[in-house]
């Protein structure tokens, strides 16, 4: 079958540009009809109007009202991919209540408002995806993003709580992990280690990849596959399920 999830309509936070981006152009591609969500309205203006039939609607996924309100304007839809997300670094003995609270209301409480109105929508449906894209963060820990981490094991307990809860409907819920990938936000984590060690950018890169057995960034193309595969009728039975796309970091 050429369009598989032809008649089905996704939402994708933070769907303007990377691994959100690429998701919509593969969900696109297998027939989906695509509405792409965050705060920035231009930059995901511009994504949509590359996609066929795909629209772009602003929201704070930190707001309930927000949430409620863009939803609303969504209609009808069969998959939730929350994708949104932010990343900062710092010692634990200099991360800022401020820096915390802002890491687990994007990372952690954008999903739970997310999936907490796709819920009652989805339920009802005779199929439906709610599919976090989490990191190997969530999995394992990392120095000096321990914000970042909570958030991320946050985002994967919440995963598998809610899939027991759909567990007897037609909605599965999974998270997806990603390494480091060659989106925006590497490119920041690379420049401040430039910034604060003085080493070279490819040092920056190299130090990035030293638990990574194949030694290479994930693309967000091969998140969006995977992300895809999960919506497919083949997955049923996938749920409450962490896949880590890391090139065997976590193994």
């Amino acid at each position: 079958m050429n369009n598989p999830l032809q008649g089905k309509h996704a939402i994708i936070t933070g769907g303007g540009t990377g691994i959100g981006a690429a998701i919509a152009d593969t969900l696109t591609e297998l027939g989906a009809r695509v509405t792409l969500m965050g705060r920035r309205l231009d930059v995901l203006s511009d994504k949509a109007d590359s996609l066929a039939g795909a629209s772009a609607i602003a929201v704070d996924v930190c707001d309930e009202a927000s949430v409620t309100s863009a939803f609303a304007q969504a209609g009808d839809y069969d998959i939730l991919i929350n994708n949104a997300g932010l990343a900062q670094s710092a010692p634990v003995n200099r991360t800022s209540l401020a820096h915390w609270d802002k890491t687990i209301s994007v990372n952690l409480t954008g999903v739970f408002l997310c999936s907490k109105h796709a819920v009652d929508m989805l339920r009802k449906k005779d199929y439906g995806r709610i599919i976090t894209i989490a990191s190997t963060a969530g999995l394992t820990g990392y120095g000096y993003v321990s914000a970042y981490c909570a958030a991320k094991h946050g985002a994967i307990g919440f995963t598998k709580a809610l899939a027991k809860e759909m567990a007897r409907t037609a909605t599965t819920v999974n998270a997806v992990c990603p390494g480091y990938t060659e989106t925006a936000i590497l490119s920041d984590t690379i420049a401040n280690i430039v910034s604060k060690t003085g080493c070279t950018e490819q040092a920056a890169r190299d130090q990035l990849l030293v638990d990574n057995p194949q030694k290479k960034f994930i693309q967000p193309n091969e998140v969006a596959s995977i992300t895809a595969s999960l919506c497919l009728a083949a997955s049923n039975s996938i749920t409450g399920q962490a896949i880590a796309v890391d090139g065997g970091e976590t193994a």
